[in-house]
This record gives C-alpha cells, structure tokens and sequence, in this order.
C-alpha cells in the first residue's frame, strides 16, 4: 500500500480535455484548421466539397482554387472574341463528273431508270415536272448565294465588329447550304430531263458543263478558309474566286433557261 500511494503522489495530475463541436454550416470546406487559443498544433482535415471561405473565432477555412469560375472567365473571354465557323459539305461531284464523259449518257439513264419511273407514276403536273428544278435552283442561286456573297464582302469591309462577326457565323453556312442544294439538284436537273424523256450529256450541253465546273470550283472555295490561318493571302482570293463562281452560275442558270425554253 505504501508503493502504491508513493506512485499515486509522483504521477502528474491529468485534466480531461473538454470536446468543443462548433456548428459546421450544411456545406463543408475542403480544407480547415481549428487554431486553439493556446499554444496547440493545429489540425488540419481535408475534406471533399465545394470550396469557400468562412472565419470564425475558433476556426478558418482555407479556401482552394475554383476551378468553374476560371472556365466561366475563359468562356467570357471567347464569346468576346470573334469566332468564324467553318463549314464543310460533301458532294457527288466525281459521280457527275463521271457522267460529263462522252457516252456517259446510257450509263446515266440506266442509274437513274428505276426513280425516274417511279416519278412518272406519280402522274406530276407537267409544268412541275419541267420548271421544278429551274425554280428551286433560281431561289437557292439567288437566295442563298446572293446573300451569302454580300455577306462575304461585309467581313471584308464592313468596320462593325458586331456586324463582321454575326456575318462570319451567317455566311459559310449560307454558302456552304447552297453547295449542298446544287450538288443535289443536280440529280433534280437528270431526273427532270429523264421524266420528259429529253436526252442527257448530248453534244457538251453547256447547262450541264458549267454546273460542273462550278461545283467543282465551290469544292475548291469550301477548302480555302481551312487555309487562312497559315495564308492569310488566301482571302483575297476566296473573295475574287467567290464573285466568280456567282457570275458563272448566273450564266448557267441563263443556259437553263434556254434549255428550259428549248421544249
């Protein structure tokens, strides 16, 4: 007994250490220490949560980068700035070319025998069948391809920045939906002329040869902005090559008209 009461009288006396729960809000911090009032280390948690800044007389949060708020900034940053979209379209130019060559024209009929008998059975109204094609690419040429090359010559030279970007937005899907069309309507102009039992690709129709060269020198006008970054040259003669292609489908739609009128 008298051990035990010498060792009880040597040990040092210990306190309880009280457990204070501050009142957290709903959200935690990601990182926070609990400096205490007297000389203690301080803790440090990590926790997984939206990060902030909150100071407390018995805590603070030590706030990590935001990351949302840096990606909104660089989306501000962006929309800022002038954005031109490029739009690129496919067509059957190689099949159409194919069927510009001498003989090409049996080939032609062959193809599109089955559909051109198919239309003839649905008994259309003639003049529809004859003028459908003129009228519908009459509206995509000066529609679409009018509108769109004044809108080419206002990125050039218009000084509103709001205009120049809403213009380079609106024209290459403008005229990239114009090359579509014609590319298509091609197809439209052989089954008319098939329907009406008109001959095709017959001694170098000029109709047909200029919508070739015309597609393909769009073909060529939709690979060129992808090349202004490295040459910005090229504009210019995106520009000049543009005006040209509109004044060659005017004289191909002056050659439809003649061989509209022609039967």
């Amino acid at each position: 007994m008298a051990m035990v009461s010498a060792f009880a009288k040597l040990a040092p006396k210990t306190h309880p250490v009280p457990l204070i729960l501050p009142s957290f809000p709903n959200s935690f911090p990601t990182f926070f220490k609990i400096p205490t009032h007297s000389s203690a280390a301080t803790l440090t948690r990590p926790l997984f949560s939206p990060s902030f800044v909150l100071k407390d007389d018995r805590y603070e949060v030590i706030p990590t980068f935001d990351q949302d708020e840096e990606e909104e900034e660089v989306e501000e940053e962006d929309m800022k700035e002038g954005r031109e979209t490029l739009l690129y379209s496919f067509t059957p130019l190689p099949f159409l070319l194919v069927a510009a060559l001498p003989g090409a024209g049996g080939a032609v009929r062959s193809l599109f025998g089955p559909f051109v008998e198919l239309v003839k059975s649905w008994n259309l109204p003639d003049w529809l069948v004859h003028w459908g094609h003129p009228g519908n690419m009459a509206v995509v040429l000066f529609a679409m391809g009018g509108y769109g090359t004044y809108l080419g010559f206002r990125i050039r030279f218009s000084e509103d920045v709001e205009e120049k970007a809403k213009a380079k937005d609106l024209h290459p899907k403008l005229l990239g939906g114009m090359f579509f069309f014609f590319a298509l309507g091609a197809t439209g102009g052989i089954t008319s002329l098939l329907t009406s039992d008109r001959p095709i690709f017959e001694s170098c129709d000029p109709h047909a040869v200029t919508g070739f060269i015309g597609l393909a020198l769009l073909t060529i006008q939709a690979i060129l902005p992808s090349l202004f970054e490295g040459n910005p040259g090229l504009r210019n003669v995106h520009g000049i090559l543009g005006g040209g292609i509109m004044t060659l489908f005017l004289i191909h739609a002056a050659f439809g008209l003649q061989l509209g009128l022609s039967y």
